[in-house]
């Protein structure tokens, strides 16, 4: 009996019975949403009254609507549009039928025949109107479909004789949006004139002369709109666009302005006839006097609107241009005959005027002043009068034509040069500095005369710092006429520097660039400048003095060029010379003195140009690079000897030349991280006990946290990165993810915290593979390579066994080297003030606040404004963080910020003043792995990462008086 149940018992408890996979059924599951359309039919059936509909309508527009339910809904939207017998109700409906059609992955075609059935039989205008703006949103979605474009052309030609202006700026819209715009021309000639080119521009021509201004203007945007989507407008519309330059609304007048521009780039050399004159001239010229006269219209929206349009009309000829800054328009609104004509008009009337007769002499005609001959009276002067204007944004926008007018235009840039030099004087800043930049766009073509330069030089008293570093810029080139003006511009600079100390690095660039201009006018100020003497010593000026330093870096630059300048130099001068080279060699140049022995630099070296040492210096580096990609062995004897020499050869390279700076300080830093991970996993630190080697482990924990700040660091400081240079430093990272996992294992007892960390590496190998799924054919034999074969193995294993094979595959993976880059940038900043070379500190009560002025370039960031932060630290370890405002960052180039701020500071009573450190730092913000594909939620890593030197101020807190 016992045997038998020991028997039974062992058939039933270890009998295994395998069912096959495939006939075991799969449970499928189906996912049912509410259907919205049926959630609308509901609340709509519940509504008593039509205030009830529009408020379930209303409740509904706020509720988004997937893709695959818009037709279903917009459905029982028109089944419900039949019933209801409110046209508030019904309004509502024709505005929600638009709004769903531009749900995104939903194509409205489906519903075009049905919202035009509902135009039929509709009697309210303002639902009608609706209706036809939801057309035209539809429209807009499907310009790919002719016979849809066609339908609503014929639907919006049928609606045009409307009553309500409402209804005919839809049906204009609608044509300007989609009328036909290729080959409308060969249709049938006894087909109905609907849809064609010519046929769509002639009906939206028809109503320029509407009764209401608003449908006047509706056509003249319709017509804009058909240029822009590539129709050509007839040429025959000009004149009827001309007449509504003269009409009493002023949208009218500025849409105007904008379709006689259009038509004038269109038809520039077409000649068309002057009224009241026999004359005839470019159809160019007759638009830009046109639109000359608005800039004297009533209203300054339309005054803005055609100074902006002056400028984009450069085949204006040369004359008309010029009439512009004049207002005088020639004599008496006619054009000027010459002496041989006049005297031929005298001779073929048989007499001269004796005299005796009164008047007899007087013109024959009558002279009409409201006829205009030749050109608009009011383009006399046009620019005049925008210059003048009340408003400074007409006085902004006829500055800014003028620059691009005078551009391209020699003889009209000199002419107009004291229109610009008088808006100096403006008193609104932002038209002062804009005439400044426009200056400066212009300076090839002009140069100063002494007056125009001392209105020029008065713009340096000014207060905004913006101005005064614009006037900076203008004089770095610009050039003067005569040495007068180069003493008096060093005059009116010297006292900006006495006045704003802290305008000292601009004014001695604006020096340096002045004297490198005009060397010729320096050389004989150099005596006066210098306080030379023929026959006595002068005394030696002091070297501390900016004043000195600007004078001298204006002299030095100026004797570039100028071989017999520095025959007037004195002993004392050669020293400051050699000093100043030394200290400010951005700003004096180096020069051949005669009877002097040459210091050896790259710029002496005349045999190698540029160029040429740029070349060699990236084959140096490409070599290096080489050089380092056939160690396959990270652990080899001289390994990490070679680096460590290609890592210094590269940093080398990036201090000697500028131009390759960013590239190879991106691959020294590169190859420092992994001579990181070379050392770190040195085969003595994992043969050996924890306890035992806790210097060792701690050593190659900080590798680790390095390696992973560094790849952050070269991903977020440089630009114009690769995807293969990105997948190798996330390589990088991962990388040193798995030695941190590592590190981890050996130190860790809890099993639990270990398999999290496991998983965690896990989804970062899963995000790599995503993130870089076209970049692995390129990753052979490296790390993430062999990790992507042991995946399966990895998930099924337990956290020991994974941690063992890591650490084999790490420390047998191959080393990876991304490719050169060629474009790549690093961010820089550079903080000009504070300087910290002062020793007077700066005093203030405890407890109170100081602001410390910052002055900073920087260069190559991206949005400056939200990742550029200012870091105070403090003798006692506080770190502060400070963010600038927006207004505070300039962009005086395409790669280059400024930033001027103030940073506040306050801190308790100190017995002695001690330094702070003040530096920029770039933030960051990266996502790590995760998200539903990884079964965990995203989270977004942050940091700051130090991209300028740090500079010291003294800072003394008083203690407060009792």
């Amino acid at each position: 009996m016992a045997a038998h149940l020991k028997k039974r018992v062992y058939e039933e408890f270890t009998k295994v019975v395998q069912i096959p996979h495939e006939d075991t059924p799969a449970k499928r599951l189906r996912l049912s949403k509410p259907s919205k359309s049926a959630a609308l039919h509901i609340d709509l059936c519940k509504a008593t009254s039509s205030t009830d509909a529009l408020q379930y309508l209303l409740h509904f527009a706020r509720r988004a609507v997937e893709a695959e339910s818009v037709e279903g809904v917009i459905r029982i939207l028109l089944e419900h549009y039949y019933k209801e017998a409110d046209s508030s109700v019904r309004l509502k409906i024709a505005s929600l039928i638009g709004h769903l059609s531009k749900t995104p992955g939903f194509r409205p075609d489906c519903i075009v025949e049905d919202t035009i059935n509902t135009l039929k039989n509709e009697k309210s205008h303002q639902v009608l109107a609706q209706l036809l703006h939801s057309l035209l949103l539809i429209g807009s979605q499907l310009t790919d479909t002719p016979s849809v474009r066609l339908r609503l052309v014929q639907v919006s030609c049928q609606h045009l004789s409307d009553t309500y202006f409402g209804v005919r700026n839809n049906c204009l819209q609608l044509l300007g949006c989609v009328g036909l715009t290729s080959g409308a021309t060969a249709l049938d000639k006894d087909a109905p004139a609907i849809g064609g080119q010519k046929d769509v521009q002639s009906i939206i021509s028809d109503y320029f002369g509407d009764q209401d201004p608003r449908v006047r203007t509706a056509a003249l945007k319709a017509m804009l709109q058909l240029h822009s989507r590539g129709m050509t407008i007839q040429q025959d519309i000009y004149d009827q666009a001309c007449r509504l330059l003269s009409d009493d609304y002023e949208q009218v007048r500025s849409a105007s302005v904008q379709l006689v521009w259009v038509l004038s780039q269109l038809y520039p050399e077409s000649i068309v006839p002057i009224p009241s004159s026999n004359e005839e001239i470019r159809l160019v010229d007759d638009a830009f006097g046109k639109i000359s006269h608005m800039v004297s219209d009533g209203s300054w929206m339309v005054r803005v609107q055609a100074a902006k349009t002056l400028g984009d009309m450069l085949q204006v000829s040369p004359h008309f241009l010029e009439q512009t800054l004049d207002k005088k328009l020639m004599s008496d609104l006619r054009r000027k005959r010459t002496a041989h004509e006049r005297a031929k008009e005298l001779f073929a009337s048989g007499e001269f005027s004796s005299g005796r007769k009164w008047a007899d002499d007087a013109p024959k005609e009558k002279l009409d002043t409201n006829t205009v001959n030749l050109m608009a009276s009011g383009a006399c002067g046009a620019f005049v009068h925008g210059l003048e204007d009340e408003m400074f944004e007409v006085r902004i926008a006829a500055v800014e034509a003028l620059c691009q007018l005078a551009r391209s235009s020699a003889s009209f840039a000199e002419k107009c040069l004291d229109f610009l030099v008088d808006m100096f004087n403006d008193e609104i800043e932002e038209v002062r500095l804009q005439s400044i930049h426009v200056l400066r766009e212009i300076s090839t073509h002009i140069t100063l005369r002494e007056d125009q330069l001392d209105t020029v030089l008065a713009v340096l008293e000014d207060s905004s710092r913006d101005i005064r570093e614009a006037l900076h810029e203008l004089l770095c080139y610009t050039n003067v006429s005569t040495k007068e003006c180069i003493q008096l511009a060093l005059l009116e600079l010297l006292k900006n520097l006495n006045k704003y100390p802290t305008d000292r690095n601009s004014v001695w660039k604006c020096l340096k660039f002045l004297g490198q201009r005009h060397p010729t006018l320096v050389l004989p100020l150099v005596p006066e400048l210098l306080s030379t003497h023929p026959y006595f010593d002068t005394p030696e000026p002091d070297m501390d003095d900016p004043a000195y330093i600007a004078v001298l870096v204006l002299v030095f630059n100026a004797a570039q060029t100028c071989p017999t300048m520095p025959a007037l130099f004195s002993d004392h001068t050669f020293r400051h010379y050699a000093y100043l080279r030394d200290s400010l060699s951005h700003l004096v140049p180096l020069l051949t003195l005669p009877g002097r022995k040459q210091p050896y630099s790259l710029e002496t070296a005349g045999s190698v140009s540029a160029s040429a040492s740029v070349e060699a210096a990236h084959m140096f580096l490409q070599q290096s690079l080489l050089r380092v990609e056939n160690i396959q062995n990270l652990e080899a004897a001289g390994a990490q000897d070679l680096l460590k020499l290609t890592i210094r050869d590269l940093q080398r390279v990036g201090e000697l030349q500028t131009e390759l700076a960013g590239a190879a300080d991106f691959c020294a830093t590169y190859l420092h991280c992994q001579l990181l991970l070379s050392q770190a996993l040195q085969e003595k630190l994992w043969r050996t006990a924890v306890p035992l080697c806790l210097k060792q482990n701690n050593s190659a924990t900080q590798a680790a946290q390095q390696m992973v700040a560094e790849t952050f660091r070269l991903e977020f400081l440089y630009s114009r990165l690769e995807s293969r240079q990105m997948a190798a430093l996330h390589h990088v990272r991962l990388q040193a993810r798995a030695l941190q996992l590592l590190l981890s294992a050996r130190t860790r007892n809890s099993l639990d915290s270990l398999s999290s960390s496991c998983d965690r590496f896990l989804m970062d190998i899963e995000h790599f593979q995503r993130m870089f799924v076209t970049e692995l054919p390129h990753l052979k034999d490296t790390f993430v390579d062999k990790v992507l074969e042991l995946r399966p193995r990895l998930s099924s294993c337990a956290p020991v066994e994974m941690v063992k094979l890591l650490q084999n595959t790490l420390r047998q993976s191959g080393l990876l080297l991304p490719t050169l880059p060629p474009q790549i940038q690093k961010a820089t900043a550079t903080i000009i003030e504070p300087t910290g070379e002062s020793d007077n500190p700066l005093r203030f009560t405890s407890g109170l606040v100081v602001a410390l002025d910052i002055d900073a370039t920087l260069e190559h960031v991206q949005d400056p404004q939200n990742t550029v932060k200012v870091q105070v630290q403090y003798p006692d370890g506080q770190s502060h963080l400070i963010h600038p405002k927006p207004a505070d960052f300039r962009r005086p180039g395409p790669t280059r910020h400024r930033l001027i701020t103030q940073v506040y500071l306050s801190h308790s009573a100190w017995t002695e003043p001690c330094q702070i450190s003040v530096r920029l730092l770039l933030a960051y913000s990266s996502t790590a792995p995760g998200g539903a594909e990884s079964e965990g939620p995203q989270t977004d890593i942050e940091g700051t990462i130090p991209f300028s030197k740090p500079v010291k101020v003294f800072i003394m807190p008083k203690p407060t008086r009792r």
